[in-house]
């Protein structure tokens, strides 16, 4: 007889601990609070950004859901785009930085490039005061409005997951989970609410070293003629924001300048890039305010630093905006790049992925379910 699970919460994260259990014959069923998920797992990039996780373990689970994510969409015929990545550096200090981690990360595929090189990779990127470029073949562009939409369906055709949509799970009690008069039983118990701190064991959230991000963001109308700008585009402020580059000493000293030149960007938390999805339109941000409480409405000066930055390392033949908006996600504040704990026996919660959710859900969850499985075997040897 197959076990049974309960996951609560239907983003990027709910859906790869969903599709981890299935996957091991368990009897899954998701609750999500919405009819539909509309948190930050649909906000986003849609990178799946191997190129932002330091070497040795993150990256390796940056692989792994990249071949996952890989895997799913061939099997739905969901689009993807195999694009890469290219960082662009428009100072000598982004130069050595990126030149460094060329030859600190050698075991990626990675390839330095000088400017000449660089144009042939993208039409997008701006010649003027360019300095040289990285340019990664790992990253891959999903549209995370279809996927969230399509991966729900796929477990239930493929594994018989069930969903339930539109019930707010209120209380867990394991081995029970209840909304207003409803109950639901199972087995084992996951929690993967995101960014909502306040509903299940807010006790245990007001321990824990973890906080929530707001990011803004904007989309710009499809490009004419299926024109492309090929691999997803990174301004130097992106060198600051992923742990991946603290590989290279040479940061530090790119950082110095930056604070003393770009104190608001930072502030702000602001670092640009750019992805493309299916339609061809484009995807661009971001900013990262920190705290508990945000307020519900967008800055306009924010939207127009990312716009202003942008225009210094790409240009497109289609400059439209057609819509904006913000997003929230759970972070850990210590650094770590993961919140896995066990409130009680028989509920695990899974939270804290920061904005590396799209990256790292699928390798963490088919890591933390599989480790989950060894110990329940070792208990019954």
């Amino acid at each position: 007889m197959s076990k049974s699970a309960i996951v609560v919460g239907a983003g990027i994260v709910g859906l790869a601990t969903a599709r981890a259990l299935a996957k091991r014959n368990y009897d899954v069923t998701v609750i999500e609070r919405s009819g539909r998920a509309v948190g930050a797992s649909i906000r986003n990039f849609g990178m799946v950004w191997p190129i932002g996780q330091p070497g040795g373990e993150l990256y390796e689970r940056a692989m792994l859901s990249r071949s996952i994510w890989k895997n799913i969409c061939d099997e739905t015929k969901m689009w993807y785009d195999t694009v890469g990545s290219l960082h662009l550096a428009y100072s000598s200090e982004e130069a050595h930085v990126l030149e460094e981690i060329s030859e600190t990360l050698s075991y990626r595929d990675y390839e330095f490039l000088m400017p000449d090189q660089v144009i042939k990779k993208s039409e997008a990127v701006i010649y003027k005061d360019l300095k040289a470029g990285l340019c990664s073949t790992d990253e891959m562009i999903v549209d995370p409005r279809t996927a969230i939409a399509t991966i729900p369906r796929w477990l239930q055709e493929k594994f018989g997951v069930q969903f339930i949509w539109g019930k707010t799970i209120t209380d867990v009690a394991y081995p029970c989970v209840y909304s207003a008069k409803e109950t639901w039983e199972a087995d084992e118990i996951y929690i993967c609410s995101g960014a909502d701190f306040e509903t299940l064991y807010p006790e245990i959230y007001s321990s824990l070293l973890i906080t929530k991000c707001k990011l803004q963001m904007m989309r710009i109308q499809a490009q004419p003629g299926n024109w492309r700008i090929g691999p997803a585009l990174c301004g130097g402020l992106s060198l600051l924001h992923y742990q991946s580059f603290k590989a290279a000493l040479s940061l530090e000293v790119l950082k110095k300048k930056m604070t003393a030149e770009m104190s608001e960007y930072l502030k702000w938390g602001i670092h640009v890039m750019v992805s493309q999805n299916k339609e061809g339109e484009l995807t661009i941000g971001d900013s990262h305010e920190y705290g508990l409480t945000h307020d519900p409405f967008d800055k306009h000066f924010i939207n127009q630093m990312i716009l202003d930055y942008l225009a210094k390392f790409a240009h497109f033949k289609n400059e439209k905006i057609i819509e904006s908006w913000n997003g929230t996600y759970a972070k850990a504040s210590d650094g770590k790049a993961e919140i896995i704990i066990q409130p009680e026996p028989g509920v695990i919660i899974i939270n804290g992925l920061g904005g590396a959710g799209m990256t790292l859900s699928f390798g963490l969850c088919e890591q933390v379910i599989g480790e989950q499985l060894k110990k329940s075997l070792r208990v019954v040897k």
